[in-house]
Protein backbone atom coordinates (compact mmCIF):
# COMPACT_ATOMS: atom_id res chain seq x y z
CA UNK A 1 0.00 0.00 0.00
CA UNK A 2 2.87 2.82 0.83
CA UNK A 3 5.16 1.84 -1.98
CA UNK A 4 2.82 4.54 -3.76
CA UNK A 5 2.20 6.69 -1.55
CA UNK A 6 5.62 9.53 -1.92
CA UNK A 7 7.05 12.46 -0.16
CA UNK A 8 8.58 14.95 -1.92
CA UNK A 9 11.41 17.00 -0.44
CA UNK A 10 10.56 20.55 -0.59
CA UNK A 11 6.89 20.05 -1.17
CA UNK A 12 4.23 19.53 1.73
CA UNK A 13 2.06 16.82 1.98
CA UNK A 14 1.80 13.41 0.69
CA UNK A 15 1.59 12.11 -3.49
CA UNK A 16 0.28 9.13 -5.07
CA UNK A 17 1.93 7.96 -7.90
CA UNK A 18 0.06 7.44 -10.43
CA UNK A 19 2.70 6.88 -13.48
CA UNK A 20 6.35 6.90 -14.68
CA UNK A 21 6.78 10.08 -17.12
CA UNK A 22 9.35 11.16 -19.55
CA UNK A 23 11.56 13.02 -16.99
CA UNK A 24 9.91 11.99 -13.93
CA UNK A 25 7.10 11.09 -11.85
CA UNK A 26 3.22 11.73 -12.19
CA UNK A 27 2.17 12.59 -8.95
CA UNK A 28 -1.16 13.65 -7.33
CA UNK A 29 -1.83 15.34 -4.21
CA UNK A 30 -3.63 13.88 -1.49
CA UNK A 31 -4.76 17.36 0.04
CA UNK A 32 -6.43 19.24 -3.20
CA UNK A 33 -5.87 16.52 -5.94
CA UNK A 34 -3.76 18.31 -8.57
CA UNK A 35 -1.13 16.24 -10.39
CA UNK A 36 2.18 16.96 -11.34
CA UNK A 37 5.78 15.77 -12.37
CA UNK A 38 7.91 15.22 -9.59
CA UNK A 39 10.98 15.52 -11.69
CA UNK A 40 14.69 13.73 -11.38
CA UNK A 41 15.93 16.22 -9.53
CA UNK A 42 13.03 16.32 -6.73
CA UNK A 43 14.21 14.42 -3.80
CA UNK A 44 11.42 11.38 -3.41
CA UNK A 45 10.91 8.87 -1.17
CA UNK A 46 8.37 6.37 -1.26
CA UNK A 47 7.19 5.75 2.58
CA UNK A 48 7.34 1.42 1.83
CA UNK A 49 10.84 2.67 1.93
CA UNK A 50 10.49 4.33 5.58
CA UNK A 51 11.60 2.48 8.68
CA UNK A 52 12.26 3.96 12.47
CA UNK A 53 15.05 2.93 14.68
CA UNK A 54 14.69 0.74 17.53
CA UNK A 55 17.41 -0.12 19.85
CA UNK A 56 17.96 -3.69 18.39
CA UNK A 57 16.80 -3.05 14.65
CA UNK A 58 14.59 -1.27 12.21
CA UNK A 59 10.65 -1.39 12.45
CA UNK A 60 8.93 -0.11 8.96
CA UNK A 61 6.63 2.48 8.67
CA UNK A 62 3.68 0.48 8.11
CA UNK A 63 3.84 -1.19 11.52
CA UNK A 64 3.92 1.91 13.08
CA UNK A 65 1.45 3.38 11.19
CA UNK A 66 -0.81 0.12 12.55
CA UNK A 67 0.06 0.48 15.76
CA UNK A 68 -1.05 4.17 15.73
CA UNK A 69 -4.38 3.11 13.52
CA UNK A 70 -4.82 0.39 16.28
CA UNK A 71 -4.33 2.24 19.54
CA UNK A 72 -6.43 5.48 17.78
CA UNK A 73 -9.44 3.45 16.68
CA UNK A 74 -9.14 4.73 13.05
CA UNK A 75 -9.25 8.26 14.22
CA UNK A 76 -7.04 11.10 13.14
CA UNK A 77 -4.24 12.12 15.96
CA UNK A 78 -4.61 15.43 17.46
CA UNK A 79 -1.98 17.65 17.03
CA UNK A 80 -2.60 20.33 19.01
CA UNK A 81 -2.14 17.57 22.20
CA UNK A 82 1.50 17.11 20.26
CA UNK A 83 2.94 20.08 20.02
CA UNK A 84 6.39 19.93 22.45
CA UNK A 85 9.14 17.54 22.06
CA UNK A 86 8.27 16.21 25.46
CA UNK A 87 4.78 15.41 24.53
CA UNK A 88 5.74 13.75 20.66
CA UNK A 89 8.56 11.81 22.93
CA UNK A 90 5.72 10.71 24.88
CA UNK A 91 3.54 9.70 22.12
CA UNK A 92 5.86 7.89 20.53
CA UNK A 93 6.94 5.81 23.36
CA UNK A 94 3.25 4.90 23.56
CA UNK A 95 3.23 3.95 20.26
CA UNK A 96 7.29 2.46 19.36
CA UNK A 97 8.35 1.81 23.44
CA UNK A 98 11.78 1.30 22.28
CA UNK A 99 12.71 3.40 19.69
CA UNK A 100 15.95 4.93 19.86
CA UNK A 101 15.70 8.22 21.20
CA UNK A 102 19.02 9.55 20.29
CA UNK A 103 18.41 8.77 16.28
CA UNK A 104 14.99 9.32 15.86
CA UNK A 105 14.10 13.75 16.44
CA UNK A 106 11.50 15.37 17.12
CA UNK A 107 11.03 16.47 13.26
CA UNK A 108 10.28 12.51 12.43
CA UNK A 109 7.98 12.27 14.75
CA UNK A 110 5.89 15.40 13.81
CA UNK A 111 6.52 13.63 10.15
CA UNK A 112 4.77 10.10 11.02
CA UNK A 113 2.15 12.43 12.89
CA UNK A 114 1.62 14.39 9.67
CA UNK A 115 1.88 11.37 7.14
CA UNK A 116 -0.81 9.41 9.54
CA UNK A 117 -2.97 12.25 9.44
CA UNK A 118 -3.26 12.79 5.76
CA UNK A 119 -3.54 9.10 4.44
CA UNK A 120 -6.10 8.34 7.61
CA UNK A 121 -7.85 11.30 5.89
CA UNK A 122 -7.52 10.14 2.80
CA UNK A 123 -9.10 6.52 3.72
CA UNK A 124 -6.40 4.48 4.42
CA UNK A 125 -7.36 1.64 7.12
CA UNK A 126 -4.46 -0.67 5.99
CA UNK A 127 -0.61 0.44 5.81
CA UNK A 128 1.37 -2.78 5.22
CA UNK A 129 3.54 -2.58 1.88
CA UNK A 130 2.51 -5.97 -0.34
CA UNK A 131 5.24 -8.02 -0.97
CA UNK A 132 5.43 -9.48 -3.98
CA UNK A 133 4.27 -13.46 -3.96
CA UNK A 134 7.08 -15.89 -4.99
CA UNK A 135 5.66 -18.68 -6.88
CA UNK A 136 6.10 -21.79 -5.22
CA UNK A 137 8.04 -24.96 -6.98
CA UNK A 138 7.71 -28.34 -6.39
CA UNK A 139 10.83 -29.62 -4.64
CA UNK A 140 10.84 -33.38 -5.48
Amino acid sequence: MLKNVLSISGKSGLFKLIAYGKNGLIVESFADKKRFSAQARDKVISLGDIAIYTQDQEVPLWQVFETIYKKYEGKPLDTAELKTGAQLYEFFNQVLPDFDQDRVYTSDIKKVVNWYNALVGAGFTEFKTEEPQEEETDKQ
